[in-house]
């Protein structure tokens, strides 16, 4: 899928098998519309206790300010681009539009949906719905702790934005429990994609792994890195912010509606 959205990638564990199947016979998908944003799923946050749990190695009781409010990171905000999904065999790259359903900067919290245009064995566009950690050294640090991905992982991906490099000797140092990010010109996320939303889980594509995410506050250009241990590495995103701007929500708790 191109540059950013999904992070729908050749899954090599499906491929021979799905090339099997088609010889034999035509892939038949029952795709469902995707629902209308108002609809989309998202987290519920209890006030009464913290909404985000920290990451590991993290003193819960330090707060850090928030990253810098940005008006090209808000609900309802869309992005287009590519990603590169290359492997040693061939170059492929899948276009890709991402828009932000729900934005949280004080949770560290946002969500939205990833539509991959040409993707090879689908039918029609291919479109998740994904939930991000907006990395504030409050409620989310630089380190996953998750997803199968180790802090050499972490460190490794990270670096690969050259906005990072200024903040690598203090990640290094304290696990980045005292970087103060509130005025830094860049946001860092992680960005995990949560299901299918139009097609099933038979077709071809996984969504096991996650993105690291590098959001530009001064052009809202993204781009990321997609990491699953069994899919090619450092798949890269790449978007830009379009014109475009539809609804979104930005309340501070969400629903399933």
């Amino acid at each position: 899928m191109t540059n950013l959205s999904p992070s729908f990638r050749h899954d090599p564990r499906h491929q021979n098998a799905t090339l099997l199947e088609t010889s034999i016979q035509p892939r038949r998908r029952r795709p469902h519309p995707p629902p209308p944003p108002q609809k989309m799923p998202v987290r519920v946050v209890d006030t009464a206790t913290p909404s985000s749990q920290a990451s590991s190695g993290q003193d819960a009781t330090a707060v850090q300010p928030s990253p810098p409010s940005c008006s090209l990171l808000t609900a309802g905000r869309c992005f287009a681009g590519t990603q590169n999904v290359s492997s040693l065999q061939k170059d492929e790259a899948w276009k890709v539009n991402v828009r932000i359903h729900g934005c949280d900067i004080e949770q560290g919290y946002l969500c939205g949906t990833m539509e991959a245009l040409n993707v090879p064995l689908a039918d029609t566009p291919v479109v998740t719905f994904w939930e991000g950690e907006i990395v504030d050294a409050t409620n989310y640090t630089f380190f996953t702790g998750k997803w199968e991905a180790s802090a050499e992982d972490d460190v490794r991906h990270w670096s690969k934005f050259p906005s990072f490099t200024p903040l690598l000797s203090q990640i290094e140092a304290d696990g980045g429990k005292s970087v103060d990010l509130s005025n830094y010109p860049y946001i860092f996320m992680r960005w995990k994609e949560q299901y299918f939303v139009n097609v099933g889980v038979d077709c071809g594509l996984t969504i096991a792994g996650f993105y690291y995410v590098c959001f530009s506050c001064s052009d809202g250009s993204i781009s990321g890195f997609y990491y699953d241990p069994n899919s090619s590495p450092f798949q890269k995103l790449e978007l830009k912010c379009t014109n475009e701007k539809q609804s979104g929500f930005t309340f501070s708790s969400y629903e399933l509606q």
